[in-house]
């Protein structure tokens, strides 16, 4: 069966599978018996070819305005533009001088010649009511005004579907519409032979069965749709800095109006159409919008933003100028249809396992109605009535069709690829409930086949809760004990570090709605900036005494930052900071105990790697800070200087271990999952959290740069002994996840939180994105989000993606048990004795116990500490494995060898005789057959431990599902017997057919300690 599911349905992977494969698959899967209901979880093919045609559409007809754009910009300059806007009355009404549409029309057209008629920038943030720095007054009176006039920033959304949509959908079965045929067939010749109600009763039943298992399907789907919806939700937060009523705060992007200034950072998501107020070194991506790759450089030239495009280089202020559906990216979501996420392998997998089984079943179908109704034939021939024929030899025929309809019914397993659905829907909530936010399907049941995490250091494996703690600085190291720092630094010394610290840096210190200082920006920028006021600073003050001329922000390529100061006297100071042996090469001169600049001699340079190696072999992350003079003229466009640089000091910044860390590693090792540490962190820094952690051990520990040397056979035996790796850049990560992924073949999951780490997160198997750290754009290329940024969440997902893997593998042997022992003892007995013991109504209860019930009750286990001490699955492991099949043989044999003894021995056994016997027997073997599903499903709840009870009672779901099957058998046996076919049984035959289903737990118990191997 592997090989042909690994054939047919082998080439669909976790991620980035191709149309052709997706299509595939389909065409395998031919015998469905609801194509809504089985594909309802699956990429919509046609949807996304027209939702691509769309886009194609939209971005050609962009790229024209952008291009008129650039032309007009040729002759708008030095043009006297004359206006002929006037401002309709309700909104100069509500204190504005510029409507929605006007506003919109200039980004949205790229339109140069009106915004200069507006005044340009300017003159657009006076029409709008708002100020740079202190934003839009935020009184709930004025803030309804501006959502009256400008609309709010949320999008069209497609209504949710209804619970009798879902009704309708599960109706649309074909098998069940068939057999609503034989029940309206039933009815009518029952009635004409019998009269009401007697005649009506096998046709009722058949319809209330068909209405019972529509209702409780629907109520599953519908849960599942639900559940979808609050994660969609989830995915769909984005949290963005604003300035309002003169404060910097935190806000939903569906929060935001125009008028709002944002503070937009390298990562960012544009979160509406915007005019660019100030900033540095803008490259925004707008491959989303108009399909280029090319990123585009905004500045006070290039000025428009636009809504749902990425910050992939520096920061800026924003003037947000439209929202929600009058934005580019609002108008372009209205006109795509969605085409859903790419089904998983796993449910490609099920659908395989389906198609076989179904094919199985329509053959044994047809042969058990053929043989049936050959015997009812011989007898008639036999009667030499063949020609003459009685409204109960109908009966006996439609019943006969109904039958063998309803071993298709039973035979199409259309609740396993459904079942994953259901297993990952449950997991993905619980694990909302526990910090990580799945975004992708598919990464659920793939984390549970990891075999590698590739994990980075600052804020997953340490708090992010950065303070400096140690400096050296004028030839002294100093420890930091206290918010307040005594200096004995030089005057000059003094001076220049806080010059450096207050205008070399990403954060701000800010006064928030309390009337409290905070400090604003990454936990390294934060840290340094508490260290700069610790010496009494004022942040303030030192920005305002120089001008900012040039900044290019931190990224993981250069691993530094530098700014361009202009001076009170008008000369030029660059100022630089970042991995402490980066700058220092860069630096030929150092501040001395007395605050003068001397010149590095070799000594000096080995005192301060000496330094560095002290802090780093301490844990601390080391930062070294520089500046140089520049005594030439410098313009915007020059690039900032590489060398030359006057070193400060070096600072030591304490990111403590998280707790729980260690365990977490400890935990992976036993898992059988590799952890690796990936950093852009010096090696010694590295190192000592990795032994910390417990992660290196007697593994090695490589630098980036020397990784990058090696050659292809070198690779080949280093790779898998690394478990540090040190001053990596972005590529590194994506090169060391390509080979273990390639080379190796190994499952694996990658964290990453900077826009540089999309690479990397898109190559691997499972990408985790940090949800604190992380930006926009590495969020967005991730399968996973992790919300606390803390390593023991990615363990725990790892456990719920086992848990979702283990849950579907037992379904399944439950499934297969109960279709292996259906189809068999119907077909068997119709060849062998003309009937079958199982009815339609029974068939359609036992398939109800197997599929939605069944998936209810072992689909949604919750994860135990057990399944993180057995190894991962890998990427080769077989779904069915061996351990399945001797199960799912050895239950069948016990539960064909029970219904085939009462059928042959039954009424000997229990002493059946009398015109009742027949029904008293069938009733006895459809109520046997039912205790065995009942206790085979305590037995799968474990595929290879005997001990099945520990935690059952934990699990609501199991025992709701146990508890209301039972009942429900109690009232089909004892209460519906006219309607299933079933006859009230005494107490000794309820005490032998539920025996006959316990005995069903030793034989489960004695085959799992039969040794088939795991494969």
């Amino acid at each position: 069966m592997e090989s042909y599911l690994s054939e047919n349905f082998g080439d669909v992977k976790p991620k980035n599978s191709s149309e052709e494969a997706l299509q595939r698959w389909r065409k395998a899967c031919w015998l469905v018996k609801n194509h809504k209901r089985r594909f309802r979880f699956t990429a919509n093919l046609s949807k996304r070819f027209e939702a691509e045609a769309i886009r194609r559409s939209n971005q050609e007809k962009f790229r024209v305005a952008v291009l008129v754009s650039q032309a007009a910009l040729q002759f708008i300059h030095g043009l006297n533009l004359s206006s002929e806007y006037t401002v309709p009355e309700e909104v100069k009404a509500a204190g504005f001088e510029i409507c929605a549409d006007e506003v919109g029309s200039i980004v949205e057209g790229r339109d140069v010649k009106k915004l200069k008629i507006h005044g340009g920038v300017e003159g657009v943030i006076n029409k709008l009511n708002t100020s740079v720095d202190d934003g839009i007054p935020t009184s709930e009176h004025l803030l309804n005004k501006r959502k009256e006039v400008y609309g709010v920033n949320k999008f069209t959304e497609s209504p949710a579907r209804g619970f009798w949509v879902f009704v309708w959908e599960a109706l649309q079965d074909t098998t069940l519409m068939i057999l609503a045929v034989c029940a309206f067939v039933s009815l009518v010749v029952g009635i004409i032979m019998e009269g009401w109600p007697k005649g009506a009763h096998d046709g009722i039943g058949i319809v209330a069965s068909i209405l019972l298992v529509v209702f409780v399907t629907a109520t599953s789907d519908y849960r599942q749709s639900l559940q979808f919806k609050d994660l969609d939700k989830e995915k769909k937060k984005i949290i963005v800095q604003v300035t309002r009523n003169g404060c910097r705060q935190k806000l939903s992007i569906y929060d935001l109006l125009p008028g709002d200034i944002v503070h937009l950072n390298i990562g960012d998501q544009v979160p509406a159409d915007g005019l660019f107020v100030s900033g540095f070194s803008v490259l925004i991506n707008e491959s989303s919008l108009t399909g280029e790759s090319e990123p585009v450089n905004v500045s006070e030239i290039n000025p428009f933003l636009l809504s749902g495009t990425k910050v992939q280089d520096g920061s800026c202020k924003m003037l947000v100028t439209t929202v929600g559906m009058r934005t580019q990216w609002g108008k372009l979501m209205a006109t795509l249809s969605e085409g859903g996420d790419d089904e998983t392998p796993l449910q490609v997998k099920l659908n395989g396992v389906a198609t076989i089984i179904g094919k199985i079943g329509l053959f044994f179908a047809v042969v058990t109605f053929s043989v049936l109704v050959q015997g009812l034939f011989s007898r008639k021939l036999q009667e030499g009535s063949q020609w003459t024929w009685s409204g109960d030899e109908a009966m006996e025929i439609v019943e006969f069709f109904a039958i063998a309809v309803t071993i298709v019914v039973v035979a199409v397993p259309e609740g396993l690829p459904l079942a994953v659905t259901l297993s990952l829907a449950f997991a993905m909530k619980k694990m909302m409930n526990d910090k990580a936010l799945v975004r992708h399907l598919a990464a659920c049941e793939t984390m549970g086949s990891a075999t590698t995490i590739c994990s980075d250091k600052t804020g997953t494996l340490t708090t992010n809760h950065m303070t400096v703690v140690k400096y050296y600085i004028c030839g002294n190291v100093k420890e930091v004990n206290s918010s307040k720092v005594s200096s004995d630094l030089h005057d000059s010394a003094l001076a220049i570090l806080l010059e450096s610290i207050f205008n070399n840096t990403g954060g701000e210190v800010v006064r928030n709605k309390d009337d409290k200082i905070e400090i604003l920006g990454s936990p390294t920028e934060t840290a340094l900036l508490e260290f700069g006021l610790s010496f009494g600073g004022d942040f303030l003050k030192d920005r305002q005494r120089s001008k900012l001329v040039k900044v290019e922000p931190f990224n993981s390529i250069k691993k530094r930052m530098g700014v361009v100061l202009q001076l009170p006297d008008g000369g030029f100071r660059a100022h630089c900071k970042g991995a402490s042996e980066i700058i220092l090469s860069a630096c030929d001169k150092v501040v001395d105990s007395s605050g003068e600049v001397v010149p590095l001699n070799e000594d000096s340079i080995n005192h301060l790697k000496d330094i560095i190696e002290t802090f780093a072999g301490e844990a601390l992350r080391t930062l070294c800070l520089a500046y140089m003079d520049i005594h030439d003229a410098f313009s915007v466009g020059t690039p900032i200087p590489t060398r030359g640089y006057t070193c400060i000091g070096i600072v030591g910044i304490k990111d403590p271990v998280r707790p729980g860390v260690r365990e977490s590693v400890a935990i992976c090792r036993s898992a059988g999952i590799a952890v690796r540490m990936v950093t852009g962190d010096n090696i010694n820094t590295a190192k000592a959290i990795a032994r910390e952690c417990g992660i290196l051990t007697d593994g090695i520990a490589i630098e980036g740069p020397e990784f990058r040397e090696k050659s292809v056979e070198e690779l080949l035996d280093i790779i898998p002994k690394i478990q540090v790796m040190a001053r990596s850049s972005p590529m590194d990560k994506h090169a060391l996840v390509r080979h273990l992924r390639t080379t190796f073949q190994e499952v694996v999951s990658v964290t990453g939180d900077g826009t540089n780490d999309a690479p990397a997160l898109h190559e691997a198997d499972i990408g985790l994105a940090m949800g604190i750290a992380g930006t926009e754009v590495a969020k967005e290329s991730a399968d996973v989000i992790i919300l606390d940024d803390n390593f023991s969440t990615i363990v725990t997902v790892a456990k719920w993606g086992r848990s979702v893997y283990i849950n579907i593998q037992k379904f399944v042997q439950f499934q297969l048990t109960v279709n292996v022992v259906a189809l068999i003892v119907n077909f068997s007995c119709a060849c062998l004795i003309g009937n079958a013991p199982l009815t339609a109504v029974q068939l359609l209860w036992v398939n109800m116990i197997m599929d939605t019930l069944g998936a209810l009750a072992l689909a949604t286990e919750p994860p135990n500490d057990e399944l993180m001490k057995r190894p991962p699955v890998g990427r080769k492991g077989n779904f069915i494995s061996n351990v399945m099949w001797r199960n799912i043989l050895g239950q069948s044999i016990y539960q064909f060898v029970v219904i085939g003894f009462l059928q042959t021995r039954g009424k000997v056994a229990f002493h059946l005789n009398g015109p009742d016997s027949d029904m008293i027997l069938n009733t006895l073997i459809f109520n046997s057959f039912v205790f065995c599903q009942v206790f085979n499903e305590i037995s799968s709840r474990d595929m290879e431990r005997i001990n099945v009870f520990e935690g059952i009672l934990k699990n609501y779901v199991f025992v709701a599902v146990l508890t209301s099957t039972v009942i429900f058998q109690i009232v089909i046996i004892e209460f519906l017997g006219t309607f299933a076919n079933t006859s009230p049984l005494s107490l000794k035959q309820w005490f032998g057919s539920v025996l006959f289903g316990v005995l069903g737990m030793p034989i489960a118990a004695a085959l799992k300690m039969i040794p088939v191997g795991s494969v």
